[in-house]
């Protein structure tokens, strides 16, 4: 574990990142555990290679906005594993008075923004990234989007301003898990080919694999953050990652562990 003191860590892995997931939410007995487990390769990129935050309130840090704002128990692992969050404060994930909701809020050191309402993560991080430039800050915006996110007419507005004002310091990572709450994305409302759109919105778009960090990490350091178009990374994933019987269920958006589900669950992560 980390200990009780906020101190900075060395690695931050997913497979600690979904030991995390599955022990605060079965502590908490509430559910969106497959959701935070699909983006657990992502965030261990990010916070382990990519951010440049020497501290939360460093005014110059890059800044990460969850847009999919029901994965925050990813979040919340990644700074506790980064060394933003004291152990003990993980333990009221959920609980009376935390600060830890099921959903972030900017009043918790390593949060910027306060996300859920989806579709509108993208509209924050234009609004993020346009603010550094005309600082003339070097800190560039990374935003996590969920697939079913780009079924709001919010978000490509969004893109529309982002590419119309060339911020090439925005990068935008699609989860594209490929389900939500009440179905399979495709079912819903299907888009053709995510990695087109965004480039038909004048992004610079790639497609890679969301659970290889190595290739995400190489994916943005090799980004043009200073002149250009945005970015985006659709980055397909399995929801309910490295949990067998959650994999591509939709119930385990909501449904929370039984503790032999739980006990199962750990073992797969532990020898994952």
């Amino acid at each position: 574990m980390f200990g009780t003191e906020t101190k900075k860590s060395t690695a931050v892995s997913a497979r600690q990142i979904r030991r995390i997931i599955l022990e605060q939410s079965r502590r908490a007995h509430v559910g969106h555990i497959g959701s935070a487990l699909s983006v657990a390769d992502i965030l261990a990129a990010l916070y382990g290679q990519i951010l440049n935050i020497p501290a939360p309130d460093s005014p110059d840090r890059d800044r990460f906005i969850l847009s999919k704002g029901h994965a925050a128990l990813a979040l919340y692992a990644a700074l506790a594993l980064k060394g933003f969050l004291p152990e003990a404060q993980l333990e009221t994930f959920c609980a009376d008075a935390s600060l830890l909701g099921v959903h972030p809020e900017h009043v918790l050191d390593g949060v910027d923004f306060s996300t859920g309402s989806l579709g509108q993560g993208l509209s924050i991080a234009t609004g993020a990234a346009l603010a550094a430039r005309m600082q003339d800050s070097p800190r560039r915006v990374f935003v996590l989007l969920s697939d079913a996110e780009c079924n709001e007419g919010s978000l490509w507005e969004a893109a529309l301003f982002a590419s119309h004002h060339k911020l090439s310091n925005l990068v935008a990572i699609v989860d594209l898990n490929s389900q939500q709450a009440l179905g399979y994305t495709d079912e819903v409302l299907r888009i053709p080919s995510m990695p087109k759109l965004w480039q038909a919105y004048g992004w610079d778009a790639q497609e890679l694999d969301g659970h290889d960090s190595a290739q995400i990490t190489r994916a943005i350091r090799n980004l043009d953050t200073a002149a250009g178009p945005p970015h985006v990374l659709v980055a397909k994933t399995v929801f309910g990652k490295g949990v067998s019987f959650m994999e591509r269920q939709i119930k385990w958006h909501y449904w929370p562990m039984s503790e032999t589900e739980f006990k199962q669950a750990m073992a797969e992560v532990a020898n994952a």
